[in-house]
């Protein structure tokens, strides 16, 4: 038996669940439009909180799905993932917090689809998601398939990754024209978390690219024509972004390089000071330590000028000394 859902009229909260853990239905029509009467609808849009034991307990239930695709959904797993069975297109995708989740990064998204009907649940809010629902109550788009509402849902997600790309592109073209200036001592922390960044969003690109493949190479001859076709755009956009993402690492590589490098020759001008200095201060300490002897026999003892004399010498040899490392520093 199926599960018992609200119905479309039901004032349901798109951010806060209801007493089945379900955050909205929508019922969607032939054309592709929104419609509140269940009777008329083809298809039908349920989004769940997967971390609510009443939406597991709901979507453990519906016997309409599959036991592979009830089994993947209320899976602990957070991997990313993609399958095909009995006619259900279901998998784990990444997509982007909302903007006013208490982080803003990555997080996922599960889904399950056949012709008929779309059931997705996620952890927080989905930036994504929430878009295309705003697109869904606002009716200036239509859905004639659940294929075709993933595929939006999944293109918004690649451009807000597209997006996150072309601000990292900013952040290390500030980066690399600071310390093209020289102005680069407080550019290693900043560049440290670029490339951070850089790494979790071009790991999601591989994966997606993997996943759309692997679904096109396993399930070639089952996927119907809408969802290959939708898969074939999605993997391409991702292997697109996938090399954009390459770019940028590479170019993060090669300015850790470039600060290692000043860092590097930072720490030798350093280093040359302090062996210039030791070098110089060398003989003073030596004639220092000799006259410092209290022992009998010392010369210039009862010499008036004796102090000004040891002083003259060790300058003497203070400045050989110093001329003798510029000279070999030039070298």
């Amino acid at each position: 038996m199926n599960i018992a859902v609200p119905n479309e009229g039901t004032d349901l909260s798109p951010y806060l669940p209801d007493e089945h853990g379900l955050f909205f239905i929508y019922h969607f029509t032939a054309e592709g439009l929104r419609t509140k009467d269940a009777a008329e609808a083809r298809w039908t849009w349920r989004s769940y909180q997967i971390t609510d034991m009443r939406a597991r307990r709901e979507i453990g239930a519906e016997q309409a799905l599959p036991a592979p695709v009830r089994e993947a959904f209320l899976s602990p797993s957070h991997g990313c993932h993609i399958d095909f069975e009995d006619d259900f297109l279901y998998g784990d995708l990444p997509d982007l917090r909302h903007d006013f989740a208490e982080a803003r990064g990555l997080t996922h998204f599960r889904f399950a689809f056949n012709d008929k009907m779309l059931i997705g649940a996620r952890k927080q809010p989905l930036e994504s998601v929430d878009k295309i629902r705003k697109l869904v109550e606002s009716g200036t788009r239509k859905f004639r398939l659940p294929a075709e509402l993933i595929e939006a849902v999944m293109g918004q997600s690649l451009d807000g990754m597209a997006g996150e790309l072309d601000k990292m592109g900013d952040t290390l073209d500030g980066i690399e024209d600071r310390i093209v200036c020289d102005a680069w001592h407080s550019e290693r922390q900043a560049l440290v978390d670029a490339r951070r960044h850089l790494v979790i969003i071009h790991r999601q690109m591989a994966t997606l690219t993997n996943l759309f493949r692997h679904l096109d190479h396993s399930h070639r001859d089952d996927l119907p024509e809408a969802i290959g076709d939708m898969a074939a755009r999605l993997s391409h956009r991702a292997h697109t972004l996938h090399q954009d993402g390459e770019q940028l690492q590479g170019r993060t590589r090669l300015l850790q390089d470039e600060l290692m490098t000043k860092l590097t020759e930072r720490s030798n001008r350093l280093l040359y000071i302090l062996s210039v200095m030791t070098a110089v201060l060398l003989p003073m300490t030596i004639v220092s330590g000799l006259f410092g002897m209290n022992v009998g026999g010392l010369p210039l003892v009862d010499t008036p000028l004796g102090f000004w004399v040891v002083t003259a010498i060790s300058l003497v040899v203070a400045g050989i000394v110093y001329m003798v490392v510029q000279r070999l520093g030039r070298v």
